[in-house]
C-alpha cells in the first residue's frame, strides 16, 4: 500500500507537550513545533510568550493517512490535553496556549466539528469544549531548540512534571497506536 501523506496542525498548550505525544504514534512521520493563528510574520518565541501576537504554540504533524487517520489524531489530541480551559493548559496561561484545530481543508473542518459535537453529546467532559476550529494560516517553525524538546530534555523538571503524565496517559490509553521502540 502506498503512502497517503497528509498534514494536521493542532494546538493544545505548550508545543513541547503535544510534540512529545504525537511523535510516538504509528503513521506519524514528523512533528514540527511552531506558531500559527497570529497577526505578525515570522514571530519569535520571545514575542509569542507575551500573548500579544495572537499566535498559538502549535504542531504540524505529517502523517500517513493509510496508517493513522485524522480522526485518530483527534482522539489522541482530546485525550491528552484539557479542551475545556480557555487560553490555558495547567499553569501555562495565555492565548498562545489555547486549544485549537487549524484545518487545512473542508474535510478536516467537518471532521473536527463532528468530533467535538460527539464529545459534547456524550458529555465526555464536565465543562464545554472551547477548542477553536479555524482555518490554517501561515505556520512558522519555532526556533531549533524547541524541536524534539522532550526527547532531548526528558530529565528537565517541566518534562518530568508536565509532559511525562501526558506520555503515560498516551501509553496507557493508546498502546496499539504507538510506534515500536527498539
Amino acid at each position: 500500500m502506498s503512502e497517503k501523506i497528509e498534514t494536521a496542525v493542532l494546538a493544545g498548550g505548550c508545543f513541547w507537550c503535544t510534540e512529545a505525544v504525537f511523535q510516538r504514534l504509528k503513521g506519524v512521520q514528523s512533528v514540527v513545533s511552531g506558531y500559527t493563528g497570529g497577526n505578525i510574520k515570522n514571530p519569535a518565541y520571545r514575542e509569542i510568550t507575551t500573548g500579544r501576537t495572537g499566535h498559538a504554540e502549535a504542531i504540524s504533524i505529517t502523517y500517513d493517512a493509510n496508517q493513522i487517520s485524522f480522526t485518530e489524531l483527534l482522539e489522541v489530541f482530546f485525550a491528552t490535553h484539557d479542551p475545556t480551559t480557555l487560553n490555558q493548559q495547567g499553569a501555562d496561561r495565555g492565548t498562545q496556549y489555547r486549544s485549537a484545530i487549524f484545518f487545512g481543508n473542508i474535510e478536516q473542518k467537518q471532521l473536527a466539528e463532528e468530533f467535538i459535537q460527539d464529545l459534547e453529546d456524550q458529555k465526555v467532559f464536565d465543562k464545554p469544549i472551547v477548542t477553536e476550529v479555524t482555518p490554517l494560516g501561515p505556520f512558522y517553525k519555532a526556533e531549533d531548540y524547541h524541536q524534539n524538546y522532550y526527547n532531548q530534555n526528558s530529565s528537565q523538571g517541566y518534562c518530568q512534571f508536565v509532559i511525562n503524565p501526558k506520555i503515560n496517559k498516551l501509553t496507557n490509553k493508546f498502546t496499539a497506536k504507538l510506534k515500536e521502540t527498539a
